[in-house]
């Protein structure tokens, strides 16, 4: 780490204030470029420990950075996490308040959640199939701080991964019965067809995306609980939305997620 606690706090501070108020800031590497990963994921949990203390709760985690392509185009070689908010939650169908955000995208996932809890290092995906309870459909809604969506890899990181929001769909499904490599996605807006994809986009298998969210969690002595619900990682590139569009996400096997925003 290269920040001290004041400074950390304060950028949480900062951050969380920009997404509470849609206020854009400058990318904090501007002022801090010598942060390094401990740092951009020390201020990430101080913005969750100020949520929780607010009385807010986690509704899931998620993996971001999920693509390989998108991995070797930001000079990284693993994937970023975040936690999802309770208050991001929207129902299947829902009509969305654009006031809610200042730039939100789309992006058509497979999310997961756990029967038993999963811990690294060491977690493979032979481990993390037998312990998922039911896979669904979801969608998440991104929404970077950052102005004119400029940013780099730390500075998103700090910024939760910019989640803002997300909707799952209502069908369930158990893992043995999909084959989620070849799992099709196809995202409309306004009745257009805009992205098409598969779950293998998501390293391979949107299961190693779990375990590798397990050994990156170990890290930092954490563990997956049984229950939660991960956001494994888009499957299509993020659609900007704005007032009056309309979100259709169809996935084989695991039905469709709708939404628009108003």
């Amino acid at each position: 780490m290269t920040l001290d606690q004041a400074t950390i706090a304060q950028l949480a501070e900062r951050l969380e204030n920009a997404e509470l108020n849609r206020q854009p800031v400058t990318r904090i590497t501007d002022a801090y470029p010598d942060m390094d990963w401990d740092d951009a994921y020390g201020i990430q949990s101080a913005i969750r420990k100020r949520k929780v203390a607010r009385g807010n709760k986690i509704a899931g985690l998620k993996m971001g950075l999920t693509s390989r392509a998108k991995m070797k185009q930001m000079g990284v070689e693993t994937p970023v996490y975040g936690f999802l908010p309770d208050y991001g939650s929207y129902a299947d169908g829902a009509e969305i308040d654009m006031a809610t955000f200042i730039h939100p995208r789309v992006e058509a996932e497979v999310a997961i959640v756990t029967r038993t809890e999963l811990s690294g290092p060491g977690c493979h995906i032979g481990q993390v199939l037998p312990a998922i309870d039911f896979v669904v459909a979801a969608v998440e809604i991104i929404d970077s701080r950052y102005e004119n969506f400029r940013f780099d890899l730390k500075s998103v990181i700090a910024d939760n991964t910019s989640a803002a929001g997300f909707v799952a769909g209502s069908m369930i499904r158990e893992a043995a019965d999909l084959d989620m490599p070849t799992l099709g996605v196809v995202m409309e807006k306004n009745g257009e067809i805009v992205e098409l994809g598969a779950g293998a986009a998501v390293l391979g298998h949107p299961a190693s995306s779990v375990a590798m969210l397990a050994n990156m969690l170990a890290s930092r002595d954490e563990a997956i609980p049984a229950g939660a619900f991960i956001m494994t990682g888009g499957i299509t590139a993020a659609v900007a939305v704005g007032k009056g569009d309309a979100i259709n996400v169809r996935f084989q096997d695991l039905g469709k997620v709708s939404m628009s925003f108003k």
